[in-house]
């Protein structure tokens, strides 16, 4: 079910997943949702940068590269997230999680002049000092959420890639955790695919965090089924369908490499 703001939320949610981008959570986290809606809880997933450009939405160069990439047609930015948005809605819709998005543009369509010109300001480089307003922003109204709703559990991105939008969420749950939210940080998938990546990240939150497991064996077929909306996204980050499908298969067996388990891993601070 679609909600259209903050304040529709209700003790319902006990379990609120926040997704930078449309496919984040089901990339990362599609077997613990699948798990969750099998057992009669109501996960809500939050898309953060799920905002529409206006139409005539001047954008950079970078932006209409990253289109491309994505397999868009109409470089119109508008016409591109509203199709994200439908890839994102019929993913949940599948899962039955309930679903929210906010209206902060993704980091490409951000800044004129643009704020990231280039992947390695996107993914790797730090965010611009004009967005720190945005994780402000954001953390208040996930700190007023908590408020309202103090036994909810958070999921929000480790950050792993270090993709600026990432890091912007994950500094706002982490807000969230000093005012005594359970939050736990997922793997950021396909990022954590890079060869210590993940270790690099853990590192630079000073190490203090200890893993947790949801083992999803028999919903890893929902994870997969639920991905393969995301058509924009298969090629640019897999080749193609199979290829995502073994990435994703492989990496929740090799987290504890027994018989046909399959698990996804969270962290948590000590």
């Amino acid at each position: 079910m679609q909600l259209t703001s903050l304040e529709d939320i209700t003790t319902t949610s006990r379990h609120i997943f926040l997704s930078p981008h449309f496919d984040d959570v089901i990339f990362s986290c599609g077997g613990t949702l699948a798990v969750q809606v099998s057992n009669g809880l109501h996960p809500l997933v939050i898309t953060v940068f799920g905002g529409i450009p206006p139409q005539g939405w001047e954008i950079s160069p970078y932006a209409y590269q990253v289109q491309r990439e994505m397999g868009a047609t109409n470089l119109n930015a508008e016409a591109f997230v509203v199709n994200r948005r439908k890839e994102d809605a019929s993913a949940l819709d599948y899962l039955q999680a309930d679903y929210l998005w906010l209206d902060y543009f993704d980091a490409i369509y951000r800044g004129n002049p643009a704020y990231y010109t280039s992947k390695d300001e996107l993914i790797g480089g730090e965010v611009h000092p004009a967005d720190i307003g945005i994780e402000r922003q954001l953390a208040q109204a996930l700190l007023a959420l908590h408020q309202r709703l103090p036994d909810t559990v958070w999921y929000a991105p480790l950050g792993i890639g270090r993709h600026v939008d990432h890091q912007i969420v994950a500094s706002a749950a982490d807000r969230l955790i000093q005012r005594g939210a359970n939050v736990k940080f997922y793997e950021d998938f396909p990022y954590v695919l890079q060869q210590g990546a993940l270790e690099a990240r853990i590192s630079e939150l000073g190490g203090a965090l200890e893993p947790a497991y949801v083992e999803m064996s028999e919903m890893l077929p929902i994870r997969l089924e639920a991905s393969d909306f995301y058509t924009s996204q298969i090629q640019v980050n897999f080749g193609d369908r199979a290829r995502m499908h073994r990435a994703m298969e492989n990496y929740t067996h090799g987290i504890r490499p027994v018989q046909t388990v399959h698990l996804e891993r969270y962290w948590t601070t000590r």
